[in-house]
């Protein structure tokens, strides 16, 4: 005899889980772009646990046709941004756990980066206009202390090119809406994970060295100091 009944469970939570999505979802959206606005803050503000902004965005679309998708695109790429420099601020406030040699590392690269004239323009705006984790992005310039006004210009317009893309594209890049906020705890830790290791990656490579002398070698792997 088949058990039905963890299937059924599982249905059930779905189907709750789905709701309160979808309740978030119609709250924000019933403030027309001032809430997409709002949501979009609060999703590029934190550092972990939120799915991809432009699923959000898209999903805002799916819900109501009738919004413009550059008005929606703009409108979302200037939440997302504003939440990315809230992100870097708080990221900021960690910096004296971060070891002297990280530290070191971290100045370099921002040196490097200032002495570019589009340096932190082009990489933020590479980061806002593809599938590549802004949150890591942001956390490391926090890290870094950057101050230049590119940093946001360059996510600025990524996000609104992305985000066109996506909205426009939205019924054939994603799956039937009731799947879309399916339990993706699982997926969401292991991109977390992942850009957790990328930013000790990041500070880890002795960039006084790949700089000069373009030779990759690593620092002592210590990224908090207690």
């Amino acid at each position: 005899m088949i058990d039905l009944e963890p299937k059924g469970l599982e249905i059930k939570n779905f189907t709750i889980k789905y709701r309160k999505m979808t309740d978030i979802l119609e709250f924000f959206g019933g403030l027309s772009y001032f809430g997409i606005f709002l949501a979009l803050i609060g999703i590029n503000a934190s550092p972990i646990l939120m799915p991809p902004s432009w699923i959000i965005l898209t999903s805002f679309y799916l819900l109501d046709p009738t919004l413009n998708i550059i008005l929606l695109s703009v409108v979302g790429a200037t939440g997302a941004t504003l939440g990315r420099f809230v992100l870097k601020k708080i990221s900021g406030l960690f910096r004296k756990f971060v070891g002297a040699e990280q530290k070191s590392n971290l100045d370099i690269i921002g040196d490097y980066l200032n002495r570019k004239k589009f340096g932190y323009l082009i990489a933020s705006f590479l980061f806002g206009a593809t599938p590549l984790p802004s949150n890591v992005l942001f956390i490391t310039y926090g890290l870094m202390r950057a101050k230049n006004f590119g940093i946001y210009v360059g996510f600025w317009f990524g996000r609104v090119l992305s985000y066109v893309i996506m909205i426009y594209f939205g019924n054939a890049v994603l799956k039937p809406f009731l799947e879309i906020f399916q339990d993706r705890l699982t997926g969401i830790l292991l991109v977390d994970a992942v850009g957790i290791i990328a930013i000790i990656f990041f500070a880890s490579v002795n960039w006084a060295l790949l700089i000069t002398q373009r030779k990759l070698k690593f620092v002592k792997p210590k990224l908090w100091r207690f």
